[in-house]
């Protein structure tokens, strides 16, 4: 009995590590946080609980973002072999044909809802769902190509709450531009840390295809740009507020960063990285207190 239930739990965690459940829960979270407090700013709160389309299409995405998760993982599973062996062992316990099926129902409920709330939706999240299955099929082997394209999978459904709110300004823009860079920074120093499993199975990424020098410059060229960014962030009407603290924080933290990985030991990219993932989601933290004190 004990074994079976192992055995269960072991399918279950393995589910669980497929559909990427942790980025999904944490994607959900920003969604709503972003949804109430940047996008929606005149709505009251109980409009917004009760407005279920809003509900519908985060719904939707969470769904997308879950199946994307699958099917990456389903077409990298060769390579997470040897970058992720505790995550695929665990993944062996489940068959690859119910990650399929799983893959599919996600879609399928997706669209079916999205039709629900209109044909509109229905199509936003038909090109989300074929640029998913692309990206994880052709493009993260395409050099460049991949890691835009990730970035901008992983900005499409807050694209998409933007044009439902038709919420465009300069400062929505900046703040878009500073979430594109800091995601392009991560998702190139991921790839210095799998460099040598890249190249043997056939991935063009930026550290396997140009000198350490240049990926290097890559990498200190955007954050110089996310300071810049940032300045320009500052003088948006977001003065003396939790936000406009991490702002020109984050130019302290990217400054200090910068320096970091052009004096340090090897391990640097493995801190920056993690150090950039914390600083997104106390990103998340700050809109959140931020938008609750502005509407107090």
């Amino acid at each position: 009995m004990d074994k079976k239930f192992l055995y269960r739990l072991s399918q279950l965690l393995a589910f669980v590590l497929g559909t990427k459940l942790l980025v999904v829960a944490l994607l959900t979270i920003a969604l709503y946080i972003s949804t109430f407090f940047l996008f929606n700013q005149e709505e009251s709160f109980r409009n917004f609980v009760f407005d279920f389309r809003v509900h519908g299409i985060i719904f939707c995405s969470v769904l997308s973002i879950g199946a994307g998760g699958i099917i990456n993982q389903f077409y990298d599973k060769e390579k997470d072999k040897v970058t992720r062996p505790f995550r695929t062992k665990i993944q062996s316990f489940l068959k690859q044909k119910y990650f399929l099926y799983a893959y599919i129902i996600l879609n399928l409920v997706s669209l079916i809802v999205a039709f629900y709330i209109s044909w509109r939706v229905f199509v936003f999240f038909i090109i989300y769902q074929f640029f998913m299955w692309l990206y994880s099929h052709k493009l993260s082997k395409i050099l460049i190509l991949n890691n835009m394209t990730f970035v901008s999978l992983t900005l499409y459904p807050f694209f998409g709450m933007l044009i439902y709110y038709q919420t465009f300004s300069m400062k929505i823009f900046l703040m878009a531009t500073f979430l594109f860079g800091i995601l392009l920074v991560i998702d190139i120093l991921k790839d210095t840390l799998t460099k040598n499993v890249d190249e043997i199975f056939g991935y063009k990424t930026i550290p396997n295809c140009f000198s350490k020098n240049t990926t290097k410059l890559f990498i200190v060229s955007i954050l110089l740009l996310l300071i810049v960014n940032s300045f320009f962030i500052l003088t948006k009407n977001i003065q003396h507020s939790v936000m406009w603290c991490y702002y020109l924080l984050g130019i302290l933290l990217f400054a200090i960063l910068i320096f970091y990985y052009n004096n340090s030991a090897k391990n640097s990219k493995y801190y920056i990285m993690n150090i950039l993932r914390l600083w997104l989601f106390l990103g998340i933290i700050a809109m959140m207190i931020d938008g609750i004190i502005m509407r107090v």
